[in-house]
């Protein structure tokens, strides 16, 4: 069982997303203002669709907070959303005896959950329900989940940041600053790269893709600093950090793949030319590496140096240039569907990246230190400290 439980609700046009939280210890800060910002950070970037200039995001308590604190019990949040009002029709909870047949999804759309999920859960008459639960629009509900989340990690000088390192082909090659120019470029580059000459080319492939009614994946680096050795374990298979990292990774819609640290790039390699090798400081009584080929995780353990994980976004799956498909009804040959969407969503797709390892972090920080106050909490973590220094 997981020590940080989190879930979501909520469809694309229904009336709003919930996240709801379990196990967060009392007296952590949630601070609605961060966790706005963190919502607004997912709704820009260059090459969002429509649907991002009708959305305002703003995250609603409904429990678990109280005075700006967690209080131990469980923690509901809630998203309206302002499109709601243009769908009551199509997404009214009580039946619509004359609803217009005209505005089924019934041509399933290639890349997207359409096709299998109708066919799963018996949606012959309307594909509807399959897109609106599997859009991306529920990484909302996921987003402010995660800033919570990033409130507790904070607490314990744990970081997170993330930058985008490539779109339609366009990579980022440039030398990387120090941590904290990196995040700041970022944040202020509308396809989230810190270089802007590579930021500018990227611009332009997403303006060929628009123009080509077309969209383009791409990929991002998500840094995590701060954190102890030995979160995770290698005890047993579920428990390992990476593949709970990758795991929530991958749960991102049109995520496809993770990689940690040299990822694929080691079997390239020699093991000399991979493996980080061990030094130890005498004046802090710290453990360390001289180099993070592993990414901050060996063994399924936290190794004391910064987590680094990339991964890759495909192109979004609606495009404005129809693919082929196939009528559900009379099994013609049609093209596929037009939903509203984004010709690139690298960039909020890395905002996302950041929030749902945070929540998977602050899981396994739990699960190694417990608590059931903030205060508990930090003394089991201080004395782990001092019983490593002391190894």
């Amino acid at each position: 069982m997981t020590s940080l439980r989190y879930m979501t609700a909520g469809e694309s046009h229904g009336k709003g997303g919930l996240a709801f939280i379990e196990g967060l210890p009392a007296g952590v800060p949630v601070t609605l203002e961060k966790l706005n910002r963190q919502l607004q950070r997912r709704q820009q970037g260059y090459g969002r669709g429509g649907r991002m200039r009708i959305e305002k995001d703003e995250v609603e308590s409904l429990s678990g907070v109280r005075f700006g604190q967690s209080i131990g019990a469980p923690i509901a949040l809630w998203i309206k959303n302002r499109d709601w009002e243009n769908w009551q029709t199509e997404m009214s909870a009580v039946p619509v005896p004359e609803f217009d047949s005209e505005k089924k999804v019934l041509c399933p759309r290639p890349g997207h959950a359409d096709l299998s999920g109708g066919l799963k859960y018996h949606l012959q008459d309307d594909l509807r329900p399959v897109l609106e639960r599997a859009s991306a629009r529920e990484t909302a509900a996921r987003v402010a989940a995660g800033a919570v989340a990033r409130e507790f990690l904070e607490a314990f000088g744990i970081r997170i940041l993330g930058h985008v390192t490539k779109i339609g082909g366009v990579a980022n090659e440039a030398a990387y600053p120090s941590l904290e120019a990196l995040e700041a470029a970022a944040e202020h580059s509308e396809v989230r790269c810190f270089d802007p000459a590579t930021a500018q080319r990227m611009k332009a492939k997403i303006d060929e893709a628009k123009a080509r009614g077309d969209s383009v994946g791409g990929g991002f680096e998500l840094i995590v600093t701060g954190l102890p050795i030995g979160l995770g374990s290698y005890v047993e298979w579920d428990r390992k950090l990476d593949g709970r990292l990758a795991q929530a990774l991958m749960s991102i819609q049109a995520i496809k793949g993770v990689e940690l640290g040299l990822g694929f790039e080691v079997g390239n390699r020699f093991g000399s030319q991979v493996h980080d090798q061990i030094t130890y400081d005498s004046t802090s009584q710290t453990f360390s590496h001289t180099s993070n080929g592993a990414g901050g995780i060996e063994g399924g353990m936290s190794n004391g140096e910064p987590l680094v994980l990339h991964a890759v976004m495909k192109p979004i799956s609606t495009l404005y240039r129809p693919l082929q498909s196939v009528h559900i009804h009379t099994k013609e040959i049609v093209k596929a569907g037009v939903e509203r969407s984004d010709h690139c969503a690298v960039p909020a797709a890395c905002v996302i990246g950041e929030n749902v390892i945070a929540l998977t972090v602050a899981d396994a920080f739990l699960e190694k230190f417990g608590g059931d106050s903030l205060i508990e909490t930090r003394r089991n973590y201080h004395a782990y400290l001092d019983q490593i220094r002391q190894f």
